[in-house]
């Protein structure tokens, strides 16, 4: 069995959450090159949640097919949070999902955009809600990795997961999330 911190165990858990809400994800992808999208996929019954996927390695892909704005890509690059924010929000509307999420980031083994290996941005965006006390869907993560460049493709790939996860859990109420403790074992 996979470790709970584990990329399947994380998409397993979002396919399984997202089943149950009724709810879709689509991916958008620099540096993870489709693993994402393939986590995810490799779940039985993620057919009903996963509407699909961009992976826009080329910086003008993410202007192009993703929309983030050109001024920013030109001025920051495609190593940038901001960036990381427009494609989740990008691709959740481009593929008519509730929730989208990304990846930007440098895995090496050369920096990039005057960004080191190991800086990657992730990012969540789900639908606006109206509902008083929940959180917000939009999240953007920076993180600083280390090891190779597959060590940290898959590091992204289990972080951009796990914001998900974070994002999802924030929206249910606190009953919600009772239950779910009691049922994992907590209290």
């Amino acid at each position: 069995m996979s470790s709970p911190s584990s990329p399947s165990s994380s998409a397993a858990e979002v396919v399984a959450l997202l089943t149950v809400r009724g709810e879709t994800v689509a991916v958008a992808e620099s540096l993870t090159g489709g693993l994402v999208a393939a986590e995810i996929t490799s779940v039985p019954g993620a057919s009903k949640v996963f509407r699909g996927s961009v992976t826009a390695y080329a910086t003008e892909l993410k202007h192009q097919l993703l929309g983030v704005d050109a001024t920013l890509l030109a001025e920051r690059g495609a190593v940038d949070p901001q960036v990381a924010a427009e494609m989740a929000a990008g691709v959740r509307k481009a593929l008519g999902a509730d929730w989208g999420i990304a990846t930007t980031g440098v895995a090496g083994p050369d920096p990039q955009d005057g960004q080191p290996v190991g800086t990657v941005f992730v990012a969540v965006d789900g639908r606006p809600t109206t509902e008083p006390g929940a959180a917000p869907g939009r999240k953007t993560v920076a993180l600083r990795l280390n090891g190779g460049r597959a060590e940290i493709r898959m590091e992204s790939v289990r972080s951009v997961l796990a914001l998900l996860l974070e994002r999802i859990a924030g929206e249910q109420t606190g009953n919600e999330r009772a239950q779910d403790t009691e049922r994992n074992g907590g209290f």
